[in-house]
């Protein structure tokens, strides 16, 4: 197992916020386990004494967004999260175009979306200058405080 089937675990890992992962191939055992504090990736030869503990840093405030890849000259994407429990709105009426669409830049500052909570519209801002490369939630859907929202390519 190279370094880059290694990376591309971790990414799927990532991608389908999985708290627990383990495989073992040619050999290799490899145990990937997320918790409160972060990413634990664990590799055991099958006949050898080779142990490789590789914590992560602690985890960010759920109402900010966090890198996401951070692995050398990979991009590093922001996710953006819910600071709040409401209701998802991509713009500011029915009738008007969505603030942001996949692949559009953005700079600090600007709206990304409104949450309506208990009747009042919270517009949440962008941290990051970059460009949009997904978003997770659908056009007046419900969304629960740290959820993903958005993630950007920041810049």
């Amino acid at each position: 197992m190279d370094l880059d089937q290694i990376r591309d675990i971790l990414n799927l890992v990532r991608e389908h916020e999985l708290s627990e992962f383990e495989i073992e191939h040619d050999g290799l055992r490899l145990k990937i386990r997320k918790d409160g504090n972060g990413v634990q990736l664990v590799a055991h030869a099958a006949q050898g004494t080779q142990t490789i503990v590789a914590p992560a840093a602690a985890a960010p405030a759920p109402n900010a967004a966090a890198p996401v890849a951070e692995m050398g000259d990979e991009i590093e994407l922001a996710v953006v999260k819910s600071p709040i429990v409401g209701t998802f709105y991509r713009s500011s009426e029915p009738s008007s175009a969505p603030f942001i669409e996949i692949g559009s830049s953005v700079k600090k500052g600007d709206v990304l979306c409104i949450i309506e909570a208990m009747k009042l519209m919270n517009e949440i801002d962008s941290e990051y200058d970059g460009e949009v490369v997904n978003i997770y939630v659908e056009n007046g859907q419900p969304v629960q405080y740290g959820e993903r929202l958005f993630a950007i390519r920041t810049k």
